[in-house]
């Protein structure tokens, strides 16, 4: 971060390169598969990403702000699109017996016949729009690559900032 008297460090034109191709090509991605799923599942990516925590979840249920935390979006985003995963039946809300306040969200039957029926189709496209152009080393670089900047931008310490913490 930069104070009022100190210079801005300005991207390289390599930096800009980078940074342009990482912008263009993560707009490009996310349009890709959630176009895939709306014509083939009928629901954005987002709901479908939703599932799948649910579906890795002990029991195939987890606390609503534990699903936030782990799916990056605000409580609000997530009630209402847990909201519309419950019109379809794929998801079911209870209250949480250990805290009167929280509530758990629940993958049910439809949900997890839904979410098969689906992920061939999403593993496809994924592994046409990514993995299929990189050679291994490349998708190992990438992996590792993502990593560091994710843990850079997830700060642990209590009271952190973070949207889906609020």
């Amino acid at each position: 971060m930069t104070t009022h008297n100190e210079e801005p460090r300005w991207l390289s034109d390599e930096e800009q390169r980078t940074w342009r191709a990482y912008l263009h090509a993560t707009t490009l991605l996310e349009d890709h598969l959630d176009r895939q799923l709306q014509r083939d599942a009928k629901m954005p990516h987002i709901y479908y990403g939703l599932l799948v925590q649910l579906s890795q979840a002990p029991r195939r249920r987890l606390r609503m702000t534990e699903l936030a935390r782990n799916v990056k979006i605000t409580r609000s985003r997530l009630s209402h699109a847990v909201a519309r995963l419950e019109q379809h039946g794929w998801v079911r809300r209870e209250d949480c017996a250990s805290d009167k306040r929280g509530q758990n969200a629940i993958l049910t039957d439809e949900g997890v016949a839904v979410l098969e029926r689906s992920a061939p189709g999403h593993v496809a496209a994924v592994r046409q729009a990514m993995f299929d152009r990189l050679t291994p080393e490349q998708q190992q670089s990438l992996g590792e690559i993502m990593k560091i900047i994710a843990e850079g931008l997830q700060p642990n310490e209590v009271g952190a900032d973070l949207p889906w913490l609020r």
